[in-house]
């Protein structure tokens, strides 16, 4: 299986598995770091998750994982949070976001900005509306390198 496809065929092998345990499925990595590569389950839940919620999920897919055997390379798998401050990859990610306060990091300056804060106030049609105190900037998300929420600024 080309490395590409691997997240896309693990997401759909354990959103099932993950939902049933309550959790909803942020993210889908397949990396290599160094020398070893890592599938990285990121799950979430709107009262947050917990070591043990991440160590649960864990426990539930391993054998799932195993006996599918999706993935031809050895690798570590991880379970985690998407944390706090956490990127928005996915289209699923801006919608989920909307009213979050966020930082958007562009490719190249905007009215002389590279970094732009402000909140989440919508996204659609491939365009991101953030709210800003002298008002409102729409950005297309082609135009975009990096957005995440913020916890501080």
């Amino acid at each position: 299986m080309a490395k590409v496809n691997v997240a896309t065929a693990v997401k759909e092998l354990l959103t099932p598995v993950i939902e049933d345990l309550g959790f909803q499925v942020w993210d889908v990595e397949y990396v290599k770091a160094g020398a070893d590569w890592h599938l990285i389950i990121t799950i979430d839940h709107e009262d947050g998750i917990t070591i043990e919620d991440c160590e649960a999920v864990h426990l539930a897919i391993d054998p799932v994982l195993d006996e599918a055997d999706p993935i031809e390379d050895s690798y570590y798998l991880n379970v985690s949070s998407p944390g706090i401050e956490r990127e928005l990859r996915t289209e699923e990610h801006l919608l989920a976001s909307i009213g979050e306060r966020c930082e958007v990091r562009l490719f190249k300056a905007l009215n002389g900005q590279k970094t732009l804060t402000g909140v989440l106030a919508s996204y659609a049609d491939g365009q991101i509306t953030l709210s800003q105190d002298a008002g409102d900037i729409v950005i297309a998300r082609g135009d975009v390198a990096k957005i995440r929420t913020l916890f501080f600024d």
